[in-house]
């Protein structure tokens, strides 16, 4: 698997700033989708580093990919 680096990293913590903003602005799916990514880079660069313990890096883990299952089934439009 390839290392993630600091640029990676920095553009995860975009990624969740752009899905944050995105949801604010009626973009939920798409938001929540920027988010759920973001949140996972930024928890697999943890987990290599050795910075987190297991609880946190799987249930990190595991609200990111809940947060992702949530998005894809949200309904399309109001």
């Amino acid at each position: 698997m390839r290392e993630i680096n600091t640029f990676g990293v920095r553009l995860a913590y975009l990624l969740v700033i752009a899905g944050f903003l995105g949801g604010a602005f009626s973009f939920v799916r798409l938001g929540s989708i920027a988010i759920a990514i973001g949140m996972a880079i930024i928890t697999l660069a943890n987990w290599q580093a050795g910075k987190s313990g297991k609880v946190e890096r799987y249930l990190a883990l595991a609200i990111a990919l809940s947060l992702l299952a949530v998005a894809i089934s949200l309904p399309r439009g109001l």
